[in-house]
């Protein structure tokens, strides 16, 4: 883990900020990207955070390298797309930390792989995307209803995207079902004290985005479709990740809120 972003999270005026003290986070595909940041945020903030990935040496790595830096780490095994694989990674979690008070549906599927057109896409890969990029929210998100409940309540954070503003490929219908998926969640859980919101991201510069994306297309991207002409930083996304799990955000729920440098804009 970087020095640099613990040393920069971890004090505010001296000392340590602590939002989401007692808290437990349980993030999905948490292993690297995305999910690896959420992590390390919401640990320096005081929640005890759970490394859910597929890739259990991954998640045992970024799990490691958290508890070495003093926070409290767990990795678990989790195929989001397996509701029995989900439930046993939720069981394992609420025997070792007594429950689950923020969920981040981070695992996904992505990249030009799957945001092809339906008419090209083969029928396995159309089904393994749905499988996680939807279906694995229905399986976290029920999973942790009871303990959440139980709990008096707790938040959902689910990744969205842009292309779910304009769906015409197969990843983009995924999203866009992520965004109604939130709605849903959020009327459905509500009783339950439970809120319910997706962030969209943008054009984001990972690792992984810009190895896949051509140089050309992301300087147009920035240049002719946002209105803030810089590429998007995995602390955009991070910044609105923990305001959608904090107190701040208690009357919010049912949203999807786009992190896109005001891309697209239109009422």
């Amino acid at each position: 883990m970087p020095d640099s972003f613990v040393d920069q999270h971890r004090q505010q005026d001296g000392f340590l900020m602590n939002r989401f003290e007692k808290k437990v986070a349980f993030v999905t595909g948490g292993a690297q990207g995305f999910g690896e940041a959420f992590c390390r945020s919401l640990a320096t903030e005081g929640a005890s955070v759970v490394v859910a990935d597929i890739d259990v040496t991954r998640a045992e790595s970024t799990a490691t390298e958290l508890t070495k830096a003093g926070f409290n780490a767990l990795a678990v095994q989790c195929d989001v797309g397996d509701e029995d694989a989900v439930g046993a990674a939720v069981s394992r979690v609420v025997d070792t930390f007594g429950g689950i008070d923020i969920l981040v549906n981070n695992a996904g599927l992505h990249l030009t792989r799957y945001n092809q057109p339906f008419s090209t896409m083969p029928r396995a890969d159309m089904r393994a995307l749905f499988d996680v990029n939807v279906f694995g929210i229905v399986n976290t998100s029920i999973a942790c209803l009871d303990t959440m409940r139980s709990r008096g309540g707790g938040t959902i954070v689910n990744i969205s995207s842009i292309a779910a503003y304009n769906p015409i490929t197969a990843y983009g219908v995924s999203k866009l079902t992520v965004r109604a998926l939130t709605i849903a969640l959020a009327h459905d859980f509500a009783s339950a004290g439970v809120r319910c919101n997706a962030i969209a991201p943008g054009l984001i510069g990972t690792d992984s985005a810009l190895a896949d994306l051509p140089q050309a297309f992301v300087d147009s991207f920035i240049e002719d479709r946002q209105v803030v002409h810089r590429l998007g930083r995995m602390d955009d996304i991070v910044a609105m990740m923990l305001y959608l799990c904090a107190d701040e955000s208690s009357f919010i729920t049912g949203e999807t809120i786009k992190v896109s440098g005001g891309t697209p804009l239109w009422i």
